[in-house]
C-alpha cells in the first residue's frame, strides 16, 4: 500500500510534465489534445448493460487484438466491446479495423481517482490487457471492484523484467492482481510468474492469427504490376536515427533498377524523412503524391494501415527498430504476407519470434548497416534463395497460428461473464 501511495504521489507531482509532453506531441499530431477528459476518467459515451473491455495501447496492439476481439464477439455476442488505447494513431487504427463494432475511448492515466471513475462509468464484466500493460492503480482498483483483469499475448523481455524487479514492492501486487496471464512463450511466462502473477499459461503469439486484409494484399499486387519487374527492397517501420543507416546500406546495393521503399514507423516523422531524402539528393517520391517513376530511387511510404500492401509488394524487407538498440519491430506480419525479412542485431522485444523465423529460414540477421547492404545485395543475386525464403516465411506464419483460440478458451475457463 505504501509503495502505491508514493507511486500515486509521484504521478500527481509530474502532472505538469505529462501536460508538457502532450503539448509537445500535439505540435505534429494535434489529435493529442482531443478527448482530454477521457485521460482523467471523464466520459460522455452511453454505456451498454453488458460490456467486455480490451486495452491495446497503440497501433500494433490494436491490430494484434483483432482475432481475440472477433473471438470475444462470437463467443459472447450479447456483450459490446470497449476498446481503450493511449495514442491517437491507435485510436485511428481501431476505427480502421473495427469501425462501429466496438466502443472506443482512452484509458485514463493511472491516478487513483481517474481509474476509479473509469470502472464506475463502464463497469465491464472483465478486462483484457494486451501484451504488457501493468498499471498498479488500475489493477488494484479492478481487484477491489471484483472485475477480473487478464493479460493476453503477454510478453516480457529480460530487460523489462529486470526493471520491474527493481520495484518489486510496487510491481509484485500489480502482477498478483491479474486474474490470469496468457503468455506468448515459456520464457515470458516464467519471468511474469517470478514477478508475482499466480495464474500463467503459454498460448503463443496472437499476431500469427491476424489475417492480412484482402484489400491491402490486392493493393500490394496492384503496385507490383505497376512497378513491373524492378527488385523492391522494403525498409519497414524504421525508427528515428535509422533512416541514415538504411540509406547508407542502400548505397551498397548494386542491383540495377532496385527500388527502396522506406516506411517510417511514426507518421509525425514523414516530413522529416522526406527532408532527409531531399538533403541526400536521392530521387524520391511520396506514396501520398504518386507512384514511383522508372528512375525513382526511394518511394517514401507516408501512409497508415497499408503495411500489408508494402510487404506484398516487396521482394525482401528489413524490419526497423533493430539496427539501433530499440528492440526491433514485429516480423510476423511480413511472414503472413510471404515476405522474407532481414533484421538487425537488436530484436529483444520480439526475441522468440525472430529466433524462430531465422531457424525456419524465413529471416536473416545482420550486425551492421554495412552487412545489411551487402546481405540485400547478395540475396537479390540469388533468386533461388529468395524464393526459398519466401516459401519459408509463409510456412512459418501458418505453423504458429492458434493463439486466439487458446486465449479464448482460457478466458472462458477463468471467468464466466454471463453469470456476472
Amino acid at each position: 500500500m505504501m509503495a502505491r501511495f508514493f507511486y500515486s504521489l509521484l504521478l500527481y507531482l509530474i502532472t505538469p510534465l505529462i501536460w508538457l509532453r502532450l503539448l509537445w506531441r500535439s505540435r505534429k499530431q494535434p489529435e493529442y489534445l482531443q478527448h482530454l477528459g477521457e485521460r482523467y476518467g471523464f466520459y460522455r459515451q452511453p454505456v451498454p448493460a453488458k460490456l467486455i473491455w480490451v486495452h491495446a495501447v497503440s497501433v500494433g496492439e490494436t491490430r494484434a487484438a483483432q482475432p481475440l476481439i472477433e473471438g470475444l464477439q462470437a463467443r459472447w455476442p450479447e456483450y459490446r466491446i470497449l476498446l481503450t488505447g493511449m495514442t491517437p494513431t491507435g485510436r485511428d487504427a481501431g476505427q480502421q479495423v473495427y469501425g462501429n463494432k466496438v466502443i472506443q475511448a482512452y484509458l485514463p492515466y493511472d491516478y487513483p481517482g481517474a481509474v476509479d471513475r473509469f470502472f464506475r462509468h463502464f463497469s465491464p464484466a472483465f478486462g483484457v490487457l494486451m501484451e504488457t500493460e501493468i498499471w498498479p492503480n488500475l489493477l488494484a482498483t479492478g481487484k477491489r471492484r471484483k472485475v477480473p483483469i487478464f493479460l493476453a499475448n503477454a510478453r516480457l523481455s529480460v530487460r523489462s523484467a529486470r526493471g520491474y524487479g527493481r520495484f518489486s514492492a510496487l510491481a509484485g501486487p500489480a502482477f498478483s492482481a491479474l486474474a490470469g496471464v496468457a503468455a506468448q512463450t515459456a520464457g515470458d511466462a516464467e519471468r511474469i510468474a517470478v514477478l508475482g502473477a499466480t495464474t500463467v499459461e503459454v498460448c503463443g503469439n496472437l499476431k500469427f492469427d491476424v489475417t492480412p486484409p484482402a484489400d491491402k494484399l490486392a493493393l500490394g499486387h496492384a503496385w507490383r504490376a505497376a512497378i513491373g519487374q524492378r527488385p523492391v527492397w522494403l525498409a519497414a517501420s524504421t525508427r528515428e536515427g535509422e533512416e541514415p543507416l538504411v540509406l547508407e546500406a542502400w548505397r551498397r546495393v548494386a542491383v540495377p533498377d532496385a527500388l527502396l521503399v522506406l516506411v517510417p514507423r511514426h507518421p509525425q516523422r514523414f516530413d522529416e524523412v522526406a527532408g532527409l531524402l531531399q538533403q541526400q539528393g536521392l530521387r524520391s517520391v511520396r506514396r501520398s503524391a504518386a507512384m514511383p517513376a522508372a528512375d525513382t530511387q526511394v518511394w517514401l511510404g507516408d501512409s497508415m494501415g497499408e503495411m500489408a500492401a508494402y510487404f506484398t509488394l516487396a521482394d525482401l524487407a528489413f524490419i526497423g527498430g533493430s539496427l539501433l538498440p530499440l528492440g526491433g519491430q514485429n516480423l510476423i506480419e511480413a511472414a503472413a504476407c510471404d515476405c522474407p525479412v532481414v533484421v538487425g542485431p537488436h530484436t529483444f522485444n520480439f526475441k522468440q519470434a525472430t529466433e524462430d523465423a531465422i531457424v525456419a529460414g524465413a529471416a536473416l540477421r545482420v550486425d551492421s548497416p554495412e552487412m545489411l547492404g551487402l546481405t540485400v545485395n547478395r540475396i537479390f543475386g540469388q533468386k533461388m534463395k529468395l524464393a526459398e525464403m519466401r516459401t519459408a516465411a509463409g510456412m512459418f506464419a501458418r505453423a504458429h497460428q492458434g493463439a486466439a483460440e487458446r486465449m479464448l478458451a482460457l478466458i472462458a475457463r477463468w471467468t464466466d461473464p454471463a453469470g456476472r
